[in-house]
């Protein structure tokens, strides 16, 4: 027998089983530092994720990072062209060196091998050999105490000591209204096309392009080198144009990868075989769906077919394991995504399948179902979960609408569904989209329906919303024309409240009482709480335009105890919103703050730009009024990137206008223009929840530091009287204090107001809190 040798000739001499890099590595720090932690903490960690997302790239890095940490080296075993399991451990004793013609069972050589060395063991590609792979790694495990194993695979391996770490594709460019931010994927983009194209750079006119095909691609590394060769015969806009047909486009890779990482269609190709049956026909069937899915939606399209409803939650979570699902936490439920990429690749085998038809009825089936809950169960306990629910869902909202206007014969479902969903247009970034799905479907079908005569008044409010009254007031005449010819109380109460709403936006707030009145009763004769709630909080501030505070507050109270009855939330806020501007008109500045606030915080947890809006809005007037004027510049600066996002200013509230251009102008005056422009300009630059905890007079949240203030106009003696009269110090008080004349004290009181153009102590106080607040600190104790 002879005995196993490590093919060195100093045993400890430190070893790398590793390739060398031939292409730069992009990005990815943060997920080496962690799968670093997770290996020092951990004897077996297992890369996942969908073919070509940069799992052995990433391995490879970490235990490159690593070799010194391992006295008998870091080695990658690479399993991809292993086709028999009884050659795994023959691949693993080749890898290493290890020269044994003994008569012993290969494990056992490998295990007396690796019994006493410190060794980091990189098994690449373990998906078609899971269960040989998990019965190895658990034996190695067993006999080398200083053994670590770095896995890779789209499958987790399954053993209980397992530690998965998922790998995410590449981070892509930030698509909101703020511009795009670094991008690890837009970079791999760049480097890979400087390879084939000496030269290339990122400039502003292609960087749209190369942005796009970077979130077309999914941020999928293997997809991006790939699309990256194509501009050998293409330019970067001719790449992007040609994305639909992604598998014939992205064809040629290095012809020194294995065969299935030359070809994207080859890389799922071989992720579609490791999948059973029926995981293949759920991965079809989940094609359908826009933007994720949770589990209900799984069951409720999916199931059928040879696919029991039952099974829908195993199949998930299979596919989850073999990463063509990627798992997604969210407040109450857990949904799935699927990269585009993969996405496209069922497409094509749904459509193979025959079965493409069918399933996209029931996806449409699905989500016309809920959007006809969330109008059902629109008033109540349940409204937040709800409107939160349809925000994850505006995707697949969107896909099952298109099917509703092109289809035949399904447009009238369409109108529904587009009616049903008017708050979910209202609450969320929607207004312009949900006018223009309405405006299609009432295209469509022109039936003089009751569900005509709502999708009107509805599209009207949205153009309401949007400062668009001549299109709103030849809707609601059309619809109070349908109303009245089927005798629809609730029609006609509805129309009535948004012609109020185009007649207070005119300054006429006679007319707009009436109309209000009229919905009150139309509404109270149907019991539609809906109804009567929309039409209190307008009927509050209509009477408050006028200065009869009285009616305001009474009917204003009405609407809160018509929302409490059902546990409503989102007309509460509105609610609030509206007595807090008559209390603000009373003088009880305090109050009144405290209403809005109280209101923002809800409209805060929907994310509903409008409300969010008018509350900021009156915060603004209120801090003006108590002398906080940096407090309401910044306040003024966060609102109008508000208003910009809505595309409206005080959208739907345009009679309070001369309120905003009162305190614009008073603010102006208190600071200067050039102090005025920088407070704005500061508050616009905050990030969202920096900009609501200022508003809320809240600590920032970590990482979200408010701006710094201003520097102060005060001379140091002068800031440090001004924070003892805020902390209600008297003259006589401070002079003690400080060790000063009385006279003294009064004098830099003086100047102090001259500066800051105030007329009384208590300004100075709120002055003084502003800049605590903005800069961070602790208001000083009153």
């Amino acid at each position: 027998m002879v005995a196993a040798t490590s093919g060195t000739s100093t045993r400890r001499r430190r070893r790398s089983g590793l390739p060398a890099e031939v292409t730069s590595f992009v990005g990815r720090r943060q997920e080496v530092a962690e799968i670093r932690r997770l290996l020092a903490a951990s004897r077996l960690v297992t890369l996942t994720g969908p073919g070509g997302v940069g799992k052995t790239r990433l391995a490879v890095r970490v235990a490159a990072t690593l070799e010194r940490a391992f006295a008998d080296g870091v080695w990658l075993v690479e399993l991809a062209g292993v086709e028999k399991p009884e050659l795994l451990v023959p691949t693993v004793i080749q890898a290493l060196g290890i020269r044994d013609q003994s008569t012993r069972p290969p494990l056992e050589v490998l295990g007396g091998h690796l019994a006493d060395r410190r060794m980091l063991l990189v098994l690449d590609n373990c998906e078609h050999l899971l269960r040989d792979c998990a019965v190895v790694a658990k034996a190695l495990l067993r006999a080398a105490p200083e053994l670590r194993i770095l896995a890779t695979s789209r499958h987790v391996l399954g053993m209980v000591s397992e530690h998965i770490f998922p790998v995410r594709p590449l981070s892509l460019p930030d698509a909101g209204p703020d511009g795009s931010g670094p991008s690890d994927a837009v970079q791999l983009f760049a480097e890979r096309a400087q390879a084939v194209l000496p030269g290339f750079a990122v400039t502003d006119g292609n960087r749209e392009a190369v942005e796009h095909i970077c979130r077309r691609l999914d941020g999928l590394p293997l997809g991006i080198e790939l699309a990256a060769v194509r501009l050998r015969a293409l330019s970067v806009h001719q790449v992007l144009e040609r994305l639909d047909d992604r598998f014939r486009l992205l064809t040629t890779g290095s012809p020194a990868a294995v065969p299935r990482h030359q070809t994207l269609r080859a890389l799922i190709d071989w992720s579609y075989a490791l999948c059973g049956e029926q995981e293949r026909t759920l991965w079809a069937r989940i094609s359908v769906f826009s933007g994720g899915l949770d589990l209900e939606a799984a069951e409720a399209v999916c199931a059928g077919g040879g696919i029991a409803a039952e099974d829908i939650v195993d199949l998930v979570v299979g596919l989850v394991e073999k990463s063509i699902l990627i798992p997604e936490e969210h407040p109450g439920a857990v949904r799935y995504r699927m990269l585009e990429t993969l996405r496209q690749y069922g497409r094509e085998r749904l459509t193979r399948s025959g079965e493409a038809e069918q399933v996209a009825r029931r996806h449409r089936d699905h989500y016309r179902n809920l959007a006809a809950e969330a109008r059902v169960r629109l008033f109540g306990p349940g409204q937040v979960r709800l409107l939160t629910r349809l925000q994850l869902e505006h995707a697949n909202l969107r896909t099952a609408l298109e099917y509703c206007l092109t289809h035949p014969g399904e447009a009238g479902t369409g109108l529904g569904m587009a009616a049903d969903l008017l708050y979910h247009w209202v609450t969320g970034y929607s207004l312009a989209e949900g006018r223009r799905w309405l405006d299609r479907a009432l295209a469509a079908d022109t039936a003089p329906t009751e569900v005509r005569a709502r999708a009107l008044w509805a599209d009207g409010w949205l153009a309401v919303i949007q400062a668009d009254p001549e299109p709103a007031e030849a809707m609601l005449r059309e619809s109070r024309a349908i109303g009245e010819r089927l005798g629809s109380q609730s029609v006609l109460g509805y129309v009535a409240i948004f012609s109020g709403m185009i007649a207070m936006c005119r300054w006429d707030p006679k007319t707009a009482i009436a109309r209000y009145e009229e919905a009150l009763a139309r509404h109270g004769a149907t019991g539609d709480p809906v109804g009567l709630a929309l039409a209190l909080v307008r009927l509050s501030l209509a009477y408050s335009f006028l200065g009869d505070s009285a009616r305001a507050v009474a009917i204003g109270e009405q609407g809160l105890a018509v929302c409490e009855a059902h546990g409503e939330g989102w007309h509460r806020a509105y609610t609030l919103m509206a007595l807090g501007i008559d209390v603000w008109r009373q003088g009880d500045t305090r109050r009144a703050a405290a209403m809005e606030q109280e209101s923002l915080r809800f409209n805060r947890s929907l994310d509903d730009p409008l409300g969010i809006g008018v509350n900021l809005e009156v915060l603004a007037w209120i801090a003006a009024d108590e002398g906080r004027y940096r407090r309401a510049a910044r306040l003024l600066g966060i609102v109008a990137k508000v208003w910009k996002a809505v595309g409206a200013p005080l959208s739907g509230y345009g009679h309070l206008v001369h309120f905003h251009d009162e305190c614009e102008a008073a603010v102006r005056r208190a600071l200067g223009a050039q102090a005025f422009r920088t407070a704005v300009r500061r508050g616009a630059d905050l990030p969202s929840e920096a900009a609501l905890a200022y508003a809320l007079e809240e600590r920032a949240p970590d990482g979200a530091a408010h701006t710094a203030a201003e520097p102060s106009p005060l001379t140091p003696r002068e800031t440090e009287i001004a924070g003892l009269v805020a902390q209600g110090m008297s003259n006589k008080d401070i002079a003690a204090a400080l060790v000063i004349a009385q006279r003294t004290v009064e004098g830099h009181i003086e100047h102090i107001m001259d500066k800051l153009g105030f007329r009384s102590r208590a300004r100075i106080a709120a002055w003084v809190k502003d800049r605590a607040h903005t800069s961070g600190e602790e208001t000083p104790p009153g």
